[in-house]
C-alpha cells in the first residue's frame, strides 16, 4: 500500500524502522521540555490520506516510556481517514520524581502510525445479547 504523505517544517517522510515493523515512526518537530506530570501537544509535521476502510493508530514508543518516562496521554489515538491535518500528539511524563524531567528535541522518534482496516458498523438496540461461556465475565474474569 502506498500512503499519500504531506510534510511540512521540515519533517521527515515517516519510515518503518526496521523491515517488518508495523509502526511507521513519527518524530517531533518542536523541542519541548517535559517535567514529571506535564503534559505538551508537539506538531510531527505530517499529515496524511488515509484509504477509506482504514484509519491510523498511533501508539507510543516503547523505548521512550521505558527508559524516559515519555509515553501519549491518548493512547492509542485514531486518526480516521477524513482526517487531512497534521498529526498532533499529546506527550505525557509519567515519571514522578525531580529527576525525571525529559527534554524531546526535534526530529526526536516520539511516536508510531500503524495503518489499520476496519469494517464500519452500525448500532442496532436489542432486548438480549447471545450466551457466551465467558458471558459477562469482566476484568479478572479468566482467574489471572
Amino acid at each position: 500500500m502506498q500512503l499519500k504523505v504531506k510534510l511540512t517544517d521540515g519533517a521527515p517522510i515517516p519510515r518503518h524502522a526496521k523491515p517488518g515493523d508495523a509502526g511507521l515512526d513519527l518524530t517531533s518537530r518542536e523541542r519541548v521540555k517535559l517535567y514529571p506530570g506535564d503534559t505538551a501537544i508537539v506538531g510531527t509535521g505530517v499529515s496524511v490520506e488515509l484509504p477509506e476502510g482504514y484509519f491510523g493508530l498511533v501508539a507510543p514508543r516503547s523505548g521512550l516510556a521505558s527508559k524516559h518516562n515519555i509515553t501519549l496521554a491518548n493512547t492509542p489515538s485514531v486518526i480516521d481517514s477524513g482526517y487531512r491535518g497534521e498529526i498532533m500528539l499529546a506527550l505525557h511524563n509519567i515519571g514522578h520524581s525531580a529527576d525525571h524531567i525529559y527534554t524531546v528535541e526535534r526530529g526526536d522518534r516520539v511516536a508510531q502510525l500503524v495503518v489499520v482496516p476496519y469494517a464500519s458498523a452500525e448500532c442496532v438496540e436489542v432486548g438480549e445479547l447471545s450466551e457466551t461461556k465467558r458471558g459477562e465475565g469482566g476484568f479478572g474474569s479468566s482467574g489471572k
